[in-house]
């Protein structure tokens, strides 16, 4: 992983300021969102992914893209986490008290 991090630094970057990008401009739900089922599956898959990833059960190049998939992945979220709280801190701040 310290490899990964090391040789592919500009497009864990770029993932994270995409990511900063997609939560600040997705604060406002207008659309349905991901059923519970589904929600539960992919959480799932995700688990899997990563279980199989740590125990490096890909090998070859079809594991070293599944790693950088995974932490290109994590980098993406983290951003949209940060993106959407600095949004809401934004709009908070700029509302007129009642």
């Amino acid at each position: 992983m310290t490899y990964l991090a090391a040789f592919f630094w500009g497009w864990l970057v770029a993932a994270l300021l995409l990511g900063l990008a997609m939560g600040w401009i997705s604060v406002v739900h207008r659309g349905p969102g991901v059923s519970k089922t589904a929600a539960r599956w992919l959480a799932a898959l995700a688990a899997a992914l990563a279980a199989a990833a740590l125990a490096r059960a890909v090998p070859g190049r079809l594991g070293y893209w599944l790693d950088l998939a995974l932490i290109m992945f994590a980098f993406y979220l983290c951003g949209c986490a940060v993106g959407s709280w600095l949004r809401d801190r934004v709009v908070s701040r700029s509302t007129p008290s009642a």
